[in-house]
């Protein structure tokens, strides 16, 4: 498994081998030992996995609060998607900053996200499937949205906002100003 830590503290890229011949591959897609040499915790509750039929779905900015708080592996097994964490720790040195990196069934990598990062994603290929493993149960009362082109943020997203195919939920989302105080930077 390939490691990579990105620019925002916390935020890591896991690439597991693939084993390939013939007949396909196989591939270890999560070792609880392994991942936790690469900073993962061992204990994830909750599998989700979404279909984007379009190419430029744009789901998030998403997290929950606590103490319903959910740490995310996210991976792609069909298609591919531009994945974002934003820092959203008050008091983090990090506050506000974003990270984005391409995840696809071709390039097999895993984006790690813990708790107190907002998460979206846009699609880049029709009919993508993205599966994510979460260490929190869903908690409707405790979901919350920051609009995934705020300003205040300034995310450099590939696709055009008249272009994103958003959720009224995502479409009515506030800004990231809404944010501040949902988690705190320990």
């Amino acid at each position: 498994m390939k490691v990579e830590a990105l620019s925002l503290p916390g935020i890591v890229k896991v690439t597991p081998a693939r084993f390939g011949d013939n007949r396909g591959f196989f591939s270890e897609t999560y070792n609880q030992k392994s991942m936790a040499a690469a900073g993962i915790p061992d204990t994830f509750v909750q599998d989700n996995q979404s279909l984007s039929r379009q190419k430029g779905v744009v789901r998030g900015l998403h997290c929950q609060l606590a103490p319903h708080g959910q740490g995310k592996l996210v991976r792609v097994t069909r298609g591919a998607i531009w994945d974002v964490a934003v820092d959203a720790r008050t008091g983090s040195p990090t506050y506000g900053q974003w990270v984005g990196v391409e995840l696809s069934a071709e390039n097999w990598s895993q984006l790690w996200l813990p708790v107190g990062f907002l998460h979206g994603f846009v699609t880049l290929e029709e009919n993508t499937e993205v599966q994510y493993k979460c260490t929190g149960l869903y908690d409707k009362a405790s979901e919350r949205s920051v609009r995934w082109d705020c300003s205040q943020i300034g995310i450099d997203w590939p696709v055009a906002p008249g272009e994103a195919v958003l959720s009224e939920k995502d479409l009515e989302a506030p800004s990231f100003e809404a944010a501040k105080g949902w988690f705190e930077y320990r």
